[in-house]
């Protein structure tokens, strides 16, 4: 009889934890922690510089975004925790990752950007942003395919 080795390829179905440096500020890496499941996704982001965890960021914004479903194209959002330097980019972030999987996101944001190249400029700010959605759509649908494939219940 055949053995079913769904098991042996199947990814964690806990928390995925990443970290990668800033496109302009090498020094500076952001870290996320990411869950996904069937019905929601929840994401913590904070950033460090040369790699020195000794020292402890703002607790940061925290931000629950959903899909519209009436309107496809719009998401709702409201903050749970504020924290005036990090509540744009956590806010945007949850909206955009809601929209994009359709579904909840949970989005908690200490990231700074003071230390990047030009002092965290928009510019840079753009770019750490489309990095982390880059990197967290990836792990979405590395997710969705494992769920497909080994039958996996996130």
């Amino acid at each position: 009889m055949a053995e079913d080795n769904a098991t042996a390829v199947q990814r964690p179905t806990g928390p995925i934890e990443l970290s990668f440096p800033l496109p302009k500020a090498p020094d500076t890496r952001v870290h996320l922690r990411l869950t996904i499941q069937t019905t929601s996704i929840l994401l913590f982001l904070t950033t460090t510089l040369n790699g020195d965890i000794a020292s402890v960021p703002p607790l940061g914004s925290f931000v629950y975004a959903l899909p519209d479903r009436m309107n496809t194209g719009q998401t709702l959002s409201t903050p749970l925790y504020t924290y005036e330097t990090s509540l744009d980019f956590a806010t945007r972030l949850a909206k955009l990752l809601a929209r994009k999987t359709e579904r909840p996101v949970y989005v908690g944001n200490s990231i700074s950007f003071e230390s990047a190249g030009i002092g965290g400029t928009v510019h840079e700010e753009m770019e750490g942003f489309k990095r982390v959605v880059a990197v967290v759509m990836d792990e979405v649908r590395k997710s969705s395919y494992d769920q497909l494939v080994n039958g996996i219940n996130g």
